[in-house]
């Protein structure tokens, strides 16, 4: 059959065949014989295990049996004195195998007692505590903050409101143009629905503490950015861990995403019990959320009479 090819053809498939036996993949067009075999199964062998690395999702690692730790130097070691936390870049954190397999398989249920075991992510493992942390000494080490660059387009800073011994946290996402005016969190036409949220699950909002991811005002209320964020979340775990809650509320995908290290939308885990650092978790809709979609406020008021149970408070009847 050579003798009919051309011979421009038959060069070209010299040469290709040239290279074939260059990466060793000769066995592939060899012809099968009993001395071919043994070099074609360890090839294959080498093709089956490589193969798999391919085909792995770009937004959610695969479940591993066991989270590795990153290999901390001491270049990720920061005096508590200078900076409170190290800082460290997203593009520096491990995946997050362990809530990634957990929010996929996690089905959605009313059991109060349901709490998947979700392990504390890297990123948050590396920052350092600080020794007799307080409210006060977090609100001195953020100073007058310039970490990012939505310092440059601020009024106030926006710390917290409530109660700093509270058994129920909030975590927002960031200030509005409202909160930006009176350093306060949540006082705008979202802050106001809170608060009757809040109110009907029997508490007022001096019992609760209400915070955000970040502490200055995103450019025209957008999305914090992840370098933002990264700067900024630091210095709420350790208000978290200060105040130390019975449960935190996270509302809206960007609190959620951002305590939980994932890139999972909100609506696959939304109800559900989470874990973070110890302390249960429950993500629902933000109230500027339900805002624009006011059918969604009966499955958040489903979330919170969730919490209501795990804080013993009485349970009511539905909101609409």
């Amino acid at each position: 059959m050579s003798d009919r090819l051309p011979e421009n053809l038959k060069a070209k498939i010299a040469q290709r065949l040239a290279f074939y036996e260059d990466l060793g993949i000769g066995p592939f067009y060899r012809a099968r014989s009993s001395g071919a075999a043994p070099a074609l199964k360890t090839l294959l062998e080498t093709v089956s295990v490589a193969a798999p690395i391919a085909n792995e999702g770009t937004t959610l690692p695969r479940p591993s049996p066991k989270t590795e730790r990153p290999n901390v130097n001491a270049s990720s070691s920061v005096s508590a004195g200078t900076r409170p936390y190290a800082d460290l870049s997203r593009a520096s954190r491990e995946p997050r195998s362990d809530v990634a397999s957990q929010l996929a398989q996690s089905p959605a249920t009313n059991n109060k007692s349901f709490l998947p075991p979700i392990k504390t992510s890297s990123f948050f493992e590396l920052l350092e505590r600080v020794a007799d942390d307080s409210l006060l000494k977090i609100r001195e080490h953020l100073g007058d903050c310039t970490r990012c660059r939505l310092h440059k387009g601020r009024k106030n800073i926006v710390f917290a409101d409530g109660n700093p011994h509270a058994d129920l946290v909030f975590v927002g996402e960031g200030p509005g143009a409202d909160e930006d005016a009176t350093g306060i969190p949540f006082v705008g036409r979202a802050g106001k629905l809170l608060t009757q949220m809040i109110e009907a699950m029997g508490l007022q909002r001096k019992d609760v503490y209400i915070c955000n991811v970040v502490k200055c005002r995103p450019p025209e209320n957008r999305q914090p950015e992840p370098d933002e964020v990264t700067t900024c979340s630091p210095f709420l775990v350790r208000q978290l861990e200060v105040v130390n809650p019975k449960v935190i509320v996270c509302l809206g995908a960007t609190a959620a995403q951002t305590l939980l290290e994932t890139t999972t939308g909100i609506s696959k885990f939304r109800g559900q019990w989470l874990d973070f650092r110890g302390k249960k978790l429950l993500a629902t809709y933000h109230p500027a959320y339900l805002l624009r979609n006011p059918a969604a406020k009966g499955e958040v008021w489903k979330d919170l009479q969730k919490v209501m149970g795990e804080l013993g408070l009485a349970v009511r009847k539905s909101k609409s």
